[in-house]
Parts: structure tokens; sequence; C-alpha cells
């Protein structure tokens, strides 16, 4: 009986293919594209199935493409390889992100919380002041306060138990507005000057006898500049912060052995810990120049600590820098009207010293042993000299090289 050529084979081993769709739309060519539901069928090769599987469907002029679909997932896709890469790539970025992000909070919550503990008190001076003028100028006080140390630390800093409070260190710093170099001006702390109110005297005395306030008006009259802050470190936070970043970096100019200091020194560059660091820039009866040197020594070891302080090793480390700001805040002691941002204006130029991008002096003098009416021997200054650098400092005229006489320390190490 003739067969049908529309019609199916039946045979016993034939199967029968049904597709439920809608039938497929001829291509431009006349050929049918396969459904990719259909079977095999009998006499269907490997390659044959092979590269039905590889074509497209078409449907209603859609292009389905099967390939990439996960067997037995219930028509789920699965992203391919270069998706996978980029949603990969996205989230490592959003991690570096928020770490990112996290750090510089870190880095900015530090130190406000460190500011938040720093003591304040009133150094603001009563009276006519000075004109403030461009330019910022700070007065940067260490003192001898023995307060907040424990016995031990008396004994082990060699700081004994004198009572009262004196000032070792006094520094005008000035911040440039033109484009001038930092300068830190020491003033050594027996200069002989006048006190208001109390006639002449050591610069110091003005601290033990009316404070910071009496202080900062000393040394406003004195040099006719106004002091836009102040801030002063006492013996115990001194140590503590050389402490909190392992140490300075010094180069002692020679053997040093100070009972009174309590340091034993050898000539020669060294880390110095915070007890013999404290001891090098309060010893004063071994130094042949005696207020003098030390006070090129505090200059000196001021630019060390900064720089030490700005490495990677304490800023990049964590507790390393939280340790250093906390004990930094712990032995400050601020002006009323000082902000974070005078301090910070004082830490730069102690950087631009010790990196030599600023001008490290001490005040003109004429007489290093002045006796004055009490038979007391003080520091005199260079009257015309002195006058010059302050008028300087006071109209912010860029000081490229110090005036004539002045002491002159560039860098921290030198």
């Amino acid at each position: 009986m003739p067969t049908d050529p529309s019609s199916p084979r039946r045979g016993a081993d034939d199967a029968y293919v049904v597709d439920t769709r809608r039938r497929a739309k001829r291509s431009a060519g006349g050929a049918i594209a396969p459904p990719r539901s259909r079977r095999a069928g009998v006499g269907e090769t490997r390659q044959t199935r092979d590269e039905r599987d590889a074509a497209p469907d078409v449907y209603d002029g859609d292009l389905v493409d099967t390939r990439g679909r996960s067997g037995g997932s219930g028509g789920h896709a699965t992203a391919p390889p270069r998706d996978r890469r980029r949603r990969k790539g996205r989230n490592t970025l959003l991690v570096i992100a928020i770490l990112l992000i996290a750090w510089i909070g870190f880095m900015v919550w530090v130190p406000m919380q460190a500011w938040a503990a720093v003591n304040k008190v009133d150094n603001i001076p009563e009276g006519e002041r000075p004109t403030d003028t461009s330019g910022y100028n700070y007065l940067l006080v260490g003192s001898d306060s023995r307060e907040g140390l424990t016995k031990e630390q008396r004994k082990k800093y060699a700081t004994g138990n004198a009572a009262g409070n004196r000032t070792d260190t006094i520094m005008l710093v000035h911040v440039s507005e033109s484009g001038g170099k930092p300068v830190m001006v020491s003033l050594p702390r027996d200069s002989y000057v006048p006190i208001p109110g109390h006639g002449s005297n050591k610069i110091n005395a003005a601290y033990s006898i009316g404070g910071p306030k009496l202080l900062t008006n000393t040394v406003e009259q004195v040099t006719g500049i106004h002091v836009d802050g102040y801030i002063e470190i006492g013996l115990g936070g001194f140590a503590a912060v050389v402490d909190s970043v392992d140490g300075v970096d010094l180069c002692v100019p020679r053997d040093m052995k100070d009972k009174k200091a309590g340091i034993d020194l050898k000539k020669g560059c060294q880390t110095l810990d915070g007890g013999n660091a404290l001891g090098y820039v309060r010893s004063r009866y071994e130094d042949p120049l005696g207020d003098i040197g030390r006070a090129a020594r505090q200059r000196q070891f001021l630019g060390a600590l900064m720089k030490k302080a700005a490495t990677p090793s304490t800023v990049l480390i964590p507790w390393r820098y939280k340790s250093f700001a906390d004990a930094s805040a712990a032995g400050l002691a601020v002006g009323q009207e000082t902000g974070i941002m005078d301090a910070v204006r004082v830490l730069q130029a102690m950087r631009a010293v010790s990196n030599d991008e600023g001008l490290s002096l001490s005040v003109p003098t004429s007489d290093l042993a002045y006796r004055t009416d009490a038979g007391a021997l003080a520091v005199k200054w260079d009257t015309e000299r002195a006058k010059s650098l302050f008028r300087a400092l006071k109209e912010d005229e860029p000081l490229t090289e110090p005036p004539p006489g002045t002491t002159v320390e560039e860098g921290s190490n030198s």
C-alpha cells in the first residue's frame, strides 16, 4: 500500500515526537528551525543532535539562546564567566571603599576625641594687647610641673620633688600667611625682661607668679606680638609622648652626663626613650652655653619628635597612632581660645623645621651672664636685633634668613 510522504512512518521501532508549541516560522532560506524540546529520533546521529543543540531556537521572530542553561535546573540561567568576574571585581572595590572610609573616619576621630580630653587654661591677658596682625603666633611652653608624676616616675626621670610650677621651655611659633617659612624662636627662661606689675625679672618668673595669663601678657608686652594661642606640656606628658612612638632619633653633640637631669649619654646619633629625651632637653648645668644651649636642644628635640610622629610606622598603625594622640592629649594644656586647628599649625611648623623647611632660632642676646640688680645672673637680649626680629614676625615678613646675630639651628639632627 503506498505511503503518504506527508504521513509519519509507523513501525515497531519508530518514536513519536509531539511538539505542542506554536509552529516555528520559516527562516529566510525556507528552513524550519528544530524545536528546542525535540528529542532525538531514530536515525538521528550524535553530530546531528550536537548541531541542533548548538543552534538558537527561533519562535515568533524572537531569538532564544538556550546555551548556558543548566540541565535539570528548571530553566534557570547560569551567569557567564565574564559576568562572574565583573561581579567579583565590583564586590572587591566595594570592600576596599568601605575600608578606606572607615580608616579615614578613624584618622579623624582619634585626634578629635583626644582633643576633647585636653585641659583648658586661662591665658588671655587683661587690658590693652598688641594689634592682631597677619600670620599666626603661638606661645609654646614646657612646664616643669611634677603634677601627675608618681614617686617612681620622679625618681626615674630625676625630676626631684620641687613644688610649684616653672617653665623649662618658652617658644614663639610663627606661622606665616604670606608664604614665608614657619619660625620657632626660643625665649631663654633666664631672659631678663619687664614683667607687668612685678618689675623686671627672669621671664620664667612670670609663669611662677601668675601662670599662663601673666606669662602671655609678659611675652606680648616685651615682643609687641599678639599671641593667638597657648600650648603647654608637662614633664610626665612629655616622656609619655616619646615612649608612645618608641623613642626619638637624635644626634647627641657630645658626651653628656648630668645627674640632675638623670642622663649619661654618649656622643652620636641614637634613639632616646622618654626618660633620656626628657633629660636631654632639661640638662643645663653641663652645657657650656647654659640656657642658650638647652633652648637649642629643645628645638632640635621637637623637630625630631614630629619627624617620628609623621612616619608611616606611627600614622598607619592604628594602636600606635591612637597611643600617640592619647599621650599627647594627657600631657597638654591649652588656652581657652586655642582650637584644634591652632594645635595643627604648631605641629606642622615643628615638622617643617625638622625637614629643613622652617627656621629654628633663638632670640638675639648680648650677655649670657648678665648680673641683675638682685645679684643673680641672667640672659640679656640684644635689644635692637631682638626688636628687628619681632617686628618682622609681627608684620609677617617672609624670613629667608634670620636677622644678624641670631642663633640658628636648621633640622632636627644638626
